[in-house]
């Protein structure tokens, strides 16, 4: 259904922002992005990203704007995870089926040319504007150079909060009677790291992988770059035995990389410099309700419902959304009001279940992937997945490489995990693991 063209403002200009105003502006409105921000194109980029890992979802989003095949040139597939284990060499585990990978992009390539693109599409951005106080009924928006100095108004037909886990639009709507907020720390920090590549230009590792070095209460990831080098992320307590705050100098940290990390020794001069360079980073879970106010105003991506990164699905789950909202638009046209209410009606179980797979999966990621019999546990479900794909789509598959519902993936992966403890207890398991025996009780347990 065609919309009637409204003057609409976008607040932040990451991922999430620059994608809606893209849809926005092909559904032919006027749209301008407001950031606090320098332009990213324009700076350095910090070492305060995780390598972004692009999957279904999010190609589903670009895709129906005609951005995929020009991202696709930036980034780099991955179609397995690449186990480092202090004692036994390098193992290799794949994603999903043959042909299915999440792709790794860096974050500040992926957001300037996301900007690029909105640009060439005719959105206007105006950076280093920042917006202090939000008219909510009247969708005003206010900026300046201080909180306290002289202020400058805009008025617009329609407002969205693009603008992250500590969303100045959502703060204002948190003053609203009935509002429901929570936000959650978890007491793990993250800390970027770099690999640089080999002199030739080439990667140090293989780079069709996702690299994780699992110990239990922290690991370390890695994601390849085009230029042969990788984006490293140290996840680790912020207190404790092993913590940041007990690497306090550059012989702590090498000692620490050295015993955790023995097989990336040969990075630790460059690991060490980038410890104390780059910033720690804390991660929260942020979820709220409702995410619109009248049809004035909606929340989009983190400024709704910031989860943890272990799922790799925080701007997956963005650009879905906007992928949702577009269709809400399709069907019911100037219908402002009724497109955010059912866009929140139907995105926020999906968000609370995304929020609450991305958390297990740190669990799963730093410490499960080293147990022998959580191994077994996933080399039985793969195997009686290829045999019945019909009756078993294992958790990461329905979260990753479709795009049926979180909720769907949460709901169903539950399940399938009490089916599997039930396998798990049968005697001598580790011997009988892909034996008829076995593929008929999970056929019975299923039903």
């Amino acid at each position: 259904m065609p919309q009637t063209q409204r003057n609409i403002a976008i607040i932040g200009s990451g991922l999430v922002g620059s994608l809606l105003a893209v849809y926005l502006k092909k559904r032919g409105h006027s749209v301008t992005v407001f950031d606090r921000r320098p332009d990213i194109r324009t700076v350095h980029f910090s070492g305060r990203s995780i390598n972004l890992a692009m999957s279904n979802r999010g190609w589903k989003a670009l895709r129906k704007v005609g951005l995929e095949n020009e991202i696709q040139k930036i980034a780099i597939p991955l179609d397995k995870r690449a186990m480092h284990v202090n004692d036994r060499p390098v193992y290799f585990q794949k994603y999903g089926k043959e042909g299915e990978a999440i792709w790794s992009i860096s974050r500040g390539i992926l957001n300037r040319r996301m900007i690029d693109l909105a640009e060439n599409a005719g959105v206007r951005f105006r950076f280093e504007e920042k917006v202090w106080d939000v008219d909510l009924p009247e969708a005003k928006i206010y900026t300046g150079e201080t909180e306290k100095g002289e202020w400058k108004e805009y008025q617009y037909d329609l407002i969205f909060g693009c603008d992250g886990a500590f969303s100045r639009v959502r703060h204002k709507m948190q003053r609203r009677s009935r509002f429901d907020y929570s936000q959650d720390f978890i007491d793990v920090g993250y800390k970027e790291l770099t690999i640089p590549p080999n002199a030739d230009g080439s990667h140090k590792f293989d780079k069709n992988s996702f690299h994780i070095w699992p110990r239990g209460r922290f690991m370390l990831i890695a994601m390849p770059n085009l230029d042969g080098s990788f984006t490293c992320t140290l996840f680790l307590p912020f207190e404790g035995d092993v913590s940041f705050e007990n690497l306090k100098t550059e012989k702590d940290a090498k000692t620490f990389f050295e015993t955790y990390f023995p097989n990336v020794r040969k990075e630790i001069e460059n690991l060490t410099k980038d410890f104390f360079e780059n910033p720690t980073s804390a991660m929260v879970t942020m979820k709220c309700y409702p995410w619109s106010y009248w049809n004035k105003v909606a929340l989009v991506g983190d400024s709704a419902h910031a989860i943890v990164p272990f799922y790799g699905q925080g701007m997956n789950a963005g650009f879905e959304d906007i992928y949702e909202l577009d269709a809400l638009m399709e069907a019911h046209g100037d219908d402002w009001e009724a497109i955010f209410r059912n866009y929140q009606k139907n995105r926020k179980p999906n968000a609370d279940a995304i929020a609450e797979l991305s958390y297990r999966n740190f669990m799963e990621m730093s410490s499960k992937t080293a147990d022998p019999m959580f191994l077994l546990q996933k080399k039985i479900e793969k195997h009686f997945a290829a045999k019945h794909p019909e009756k078993w789509i294992p958790v990461y598959s329905r979260v990753t490489f479709s795009d049926s519902p979180y909720a769907d993936a949460l709901t169903i992966g539950d399940q399938q995990e009490a089916i599997m403890q039930q396998i798990m207890q049968l005697p001598n398991i580790e011997a009988i693991w892909d034996s008829k025996e076995v593929e008929q009780q999970l056929l019975s347990l299923l039903g």
